[in-house]
């Protein structure tokens, strides 16, 4: 980091009160540093076009912004977290329109598929054009989080639908020669074009295998999938390896341990891992208006200890995702992706010290 930046941000951090109330200052966390001064970048994809359920996960990062000010900035697995900075990017107005323009043609299209009506010329040209467009955000977050990463930035994504994932990842593709995904989900996301959408929020697994460098797909706690994507994963030769929900509640009914369960998906995963976290992978209860919600699913607790196994097995987390966050009618679910947002980052942070360091103040 440049001296005269660095000089700056430890000023501000002199001043600030991590005990009192968020400044409020419209920053995540009420944190006071800038973008130059901050380890971590959060880029929001205000995005929900091929949601298949309920709706409202394009207005997710402005809801875990709202929610993020009140975030306690004491983390016992990284105490002075918040001194290395997490910054969120402003939430693309652009993206946010075009979502509101598509969401009703996507809708009308659902509505007819699922009554048979898919052979009109107006449904294939309206299905090309969402698809086209699909393309460019993928696009968009390709450059956005090129970006970040060559300013030398920690990187997380924060959605929107499952979808918005996919140009990270292949950014990540230049970077690394192979990684591995950590999907912790209620739902495979393994469907081909799920209807007519190529870049579906239940298809961005199914395209994450395009792309050569992701090595293993580990998935956890999934619970609800269709028999294209068992027979995927059967077919997969070991490159997915599920942990379903089902599975992994026999086994801890048998009376084994948490602990040993993720020393065995912690043990399927390659050196550089991805964490694609979805909202839906927790018990409803936690995140109720999600996209697709589904019963069962993890405890917070549960998926942090996860975590904190996965960076003390010495692998390195090298980014993440947190998607389909929904805002219903009050905070709860602003308020517990905040909390998960808070936690990704400083988990990606101890992962990634060595190059973390230099934001130290």
């Amino acid at each position: 980091m440049n001296p005269d930046i660095l000089e700056n941000k430890k000023k501000k951090a002199a001043a600030f009160d991590p005990n009192g109330h968020a400044l409020d200052n419209g920053q995540l966390f009420g944190l006071p540093f800038t973008f130059e001064e901050s380890a971590v970048a959060i880029l929001p994809v205000p995005w929900e076009v091929t949601v298949s359920y309920h709706h409202g996960t394009s207005l997710g990062p402005e809801a875990v912004l709202r929610a993020s000010a009140q975030v306690d900035l004491y983390d016992p697995d990284l105490p002075d977290a918040w001194k290395y900075g997490i910054y969120m990017l402003d939430i693309s107005k652009e993206w946010l329109n075009r979502n509101k323009q598509l969401r009703p043609r996507a809708l009308e299209i659902q509505r007819l598929r699922e009554k048979g009506e898919i052979s009109s010329v107006q449904i294939k040209n309206s299905l090309s054009s969402i698809n086209q467009i699909c393309r460019e955000l993928e696009d968009w977050v390709y450059t956005q989080t090129e970006r970040l990463v060559h300013h030398g930035k920690l990187v997380g994504i924060l959605g929107g639908e499952h979808s918005v994932s996919l140009g990270f990842m292949k950014v990540l593709a230049h970077k690394y020669e192979n990684f591995g995904i950590l999907q912790m989900d209620a739902h495979a996301d393994l469907r081909k074009a799920y209807e007519g959408f190529e870049h579906s929020h239940a298809s961005v697994m199914y395209n994450a295998l395009a792309i050569e460098q992701v090595s293993k797909i580990v998935q956890v706690g999934i619970r609800d999938y269709c028999q294209e994507e068992a027979d995927r994963t059967a077919r997969s030769r070991g490159r997915i390896v599920p942990f379903s929900n089902q599975a992994i509640r026999h086994r801890l009914y048998r009376g084994e341990s948490w602990a040993a369960i993720c020393d065995e998906i912690i043990e399927a995963l390659p050196q550089n891992i991805y964490i694609s976290f979805d909202i839906d992978g927790l018990d409803p209860k936690l995140c109720p208006n999600t996209g697709t919600p589904v019963p069962g699913g993890f405890e917070l607790q549960e998926t942090f200890f996860l975590l904190r196994r996965l960076v003390e097995s010495g692998r390195k987390i090298i980014a993440f995702d947190l998607v389909e966050v929904a805002p219903g009618e009050d905070d709860w679910d602003g308020n517990v992706g905040a909390r998960v947002l808070f936690k990704l980052s400083n988990f990606l942070l101890q992962s990634q010290a060595g190059q973390a360091a230099a934001y130290l103040v």
